[in-house]
C-alpha cells in the first residue's frame, strides 16, 4: 500500500516531494493570478523539479506514481481555471445544444448585440470568454461538443459545476491514456514508467486538468487507436482514431503517414508468412494491403462524417471553414519560424504578412508530411509514431499560433520514441505566459525576447537530438 509504514520508512524522499507538490499545486490552483509572473515561474519550476525527481526515484513503483498523479489532479477539482478563458465558451456551446440550438450557426456576440439570453448565465459567460472568442463561430468538433453538453446536463446553472464535470471527464481520459499507454509501451518492449513523463507532468496536470483543455480526451483516443493498430485490429483503430479527430482536428495531419504501415509493412509480413517471393504473390499481397489502407481511411472518413451529421447545414460548412481558417491567417501567438518570416516580410511590404505567410505554411506542412510519408521508413509502430512526432513538430514550428496546451500531443508521442525535446518544451512552454510582460505597459504586443528564449532552448535540444546526436553516432 502507498501509505503503509514500510513505504514511509523506505521512501521518505518521494513522499516528501509528493507532499510539497500538493502544496505547490494548491497554491497554483487557488492563489495564483496569471499576471503574477514571478510566482508563476517559481511554482512551475518547483513542480517540474519535484516531478522529475519523483519519476527517477520511483520508476519501478508505478503504483505510487499513479496515486500521486491523480492525487495532484484532485487538487484542481473545485477550481475555476486561472490561465485560460476557453472553458467559458465550452460551457456556452454545451448549454446551447441543450436548448436545441446548433452552436455552429451562431456567434455569442450575435445574441448579445440583440440583448438576447439563450442560456443561463449568458452575460457571465460572455464576459468570461472575452469579445474575441465571442465574435467567432465555434470550432470544436462533435465529440468535444458532447463533453460540453454533458457538463451542461449536470450543471446547467453553475459555471463552477460545469467546470467540475468537464474536469472529471478529462481526468477519466487520463486514466484511459495511462491504461493504453502502458499496454502499448509493454508491447513495444519499452519501459512502462515512460508514460509518467506525460501523466505526472505538471504541464499536463495544469493545462489539461487545471485549465480544461480537451487535448487530453483527444490524446486518449489517439493512444488507444495506436494500441489497436499495433495489435492488428485496424478496423477498430480507424473508428477510435475518428473519435480522436472528432475531439480535435489535429490527428488529421497523421493520416498520410499510415501508408507504409499498410502497404510496405503488411506486404512484407505476408511474404514472410507465405515464404514465397513470386511477382504474382507480391502483386496479390500489394492489392490486399491497398484494400486495407482504403478501408482504414474509409472507416475514419465515414465515422467522422456521421459524428458531424447532427450539426450539418450549408451554413455550418461555411462557418466552420471560416473559423478554422482564422488559425492560419488571423491569429498570432508564440510562433517561431513564422515570426522570423514576418519580420523579413516587413522589410519588403511592411504590413499584413500573416495573410501571405498563412497561405504558404499549410502547403509547406503538407509537402513535409508527404515527404516523410514516402521517403522515410515508417513500417514499425515506433517508426510510425516517430514520423507523427516529426510531422506535428514541423507544423508547430511553422504555425502562426502555438498555445501551450498544443505541446501535449508532442509529449505523448515522444514517450514512445527516443526524443526528449517535447519534454523540454513542456517545461519552457511556461515562458509563453510571459509573452506580454513588456517593460512598457502601454505596449500590448508580445515580448519577442521571451519567445526567443523559449525557442532557442527548444530548437537547441531538437537539433541536437535529431541531427547532431545522430551524426555523432554515425561517426563512432
Amino acid at each position: 500500500m502507498l501509505l503503509n509504514p514500510s513505504f514511509l520508512k523506505l521512501s521518505k524522499t518521494p513522499f516528501l516531494l509528493a507532499i510539497a507538490s500538493v502544496f505547490f499545486y494548491i497554491t497554483f490552483a487557488y492563489n495564483l493570478v496569471r499576471t503574477d509572473y514571478i510566482k508563476l515561474i517559481i511554482l512551475y519550476t518547483a513542480l517540474f523539479i519535484s516531478f522529475y525527481k519523483l519519476i527517477t526515484l520511483l520508476k519501478n513503483n508505478t503504483k505510487a506514481l499513479t496515486y500521486f498523479a491523480f492525487a495532484f489532479r484532485a487538487v484542481f477539482i473545485l477550481t475555476i481555471p486561472n490561465l485560460s478563458q476557453d472553458f467559458y465558451r465550452f460551457i456556452w456551446d454545451g448549454r446551447m445544444i441543450l436548448e436545441g440550438i446548433n452552436p455552429y450557426l451562431f456567434t455569442v456576440e450575435s445574441f448579445i448585440t440583440k440583448n438576447e439570453f439563450p442560456v443561463a448565465q449568458t452575460q457571465e459567460l460572455y464576459a468570461g470568454m472575452g469579445t474575441l472568442n465571442a465574435s467567432h463561430f465555434t470550432n470544436y468538433p462533435p465529440i468535444n461538443q458532447i463533453c460540453f453538453t454533458i457538463a451542461g446536463l449536470f450543471a446547467d446553472k453553475s459555471i463552477l459545476g460545469s467546470a467540475i464535470v468537464m474536469r472529471l471527464l478529462i481526468i477519466a481520459a487520463d486514466f484511459g491514456t495511462l491504461h493504453f499507454g502502458k499496454k502499448l509501451l509493454n508491447r513495444l518492449n519499452l519501459h512502462a514508467h515512460n508514460i509518467f513523463w506525460y501523466i505526472l507532468n505538471p504541464f499536463i496536470i495544469i493545462e489539461l486538468t487545471g485549465n480544461l483543455h480537451f487535448e487530453g480526451v483527444m490524446i486518449f483516443f489517439l493512444v488507444w487507436s495506436l494500441y489497436l493498430l499495433h495489435i492488428k485490429k485496424w478496423q477498430w483503430a480507424a473508428i477510435v482514431l475518428a473519435l480522436s479527430i472528432s475531439v480535435k482536428l489535429i490527428p488529421l495531419i497523421f493520416l498520410p503517414l499510415f501508408f507504409q504501415w499498410f502497404i510496405k509493412r503488411n506486404t512484407a509480413s505476408n511474404l514472410e508468412q507465405t515464404n514465397v517471393n513470386s511477382s504474382f504473390t507480391t502483386g496479390k499481397n500489394l492489392i490486399k494491403s491497398i484494400k486495407k489502407l482504403i478501408g482504414f481511411y474509409g472507416i475514419i472518413g465515414i465515422t467522422t462524417l456521421l459524428l458531424f451529421t447532427p450539426f450539418y447545414s450549408s451554413q455550418f460548412i461555411s462557418n466552420y471553414s471560416k473559423t478554422v481558417g482564422l488559425w492560419f491567417q488571423h491569429f498570432e501567438f508564440n510562433a517561431s519560424i513564422y515570426y522570423i518570416a514576418r519580420e523579413i516580410g516587413y522589410l519588403f511590404r511592411g504590413y499584413n504578412e500573416i495573410a501571405i505567410i498563412g497561405k504558404i505554411t499549410p502547403l509547406l506542412v503538407i509537402l513535409f508530411v508527404l515527404t516523410i510519408t514516402f521517403f522515410r521508413k515508417n513500417k514499425t509502430t515506433i517508426e510510425l509514431i516517430t514520423a507523427m512526432l516529426l510531422a506535428l513538430s514541423f507544423y508547430y514550428f511553422t504555425a502562426t499560433t502555438v498555445h501551450p496546451w498544443y505541446v501535449a500531443t508532442l509529449l505523448i508521442l515522444s514517450i514512445f520514441t527516443k526524443y526528449k525535446f517535447p519534454l523540454v518544451w513542456s517545461f519552457v512552454i511556461i515562458l509563453s505566459y510571459l509573452a506580454y510582460i513588456n517593460l512598457n505597459k502601454a505596449d500590448k504586443s508580445e515580448n519577442l525576447w521571451v519567445i526567443a528564449l523559449e525557442y532557442i532552448i527548444v530548437y537547441g535540444v531538437f537539433i541536437w537530438e535529431v541531427f547532431l546526436k545522430k551524426a555523432d553516432a554515425i561517426k563512432r
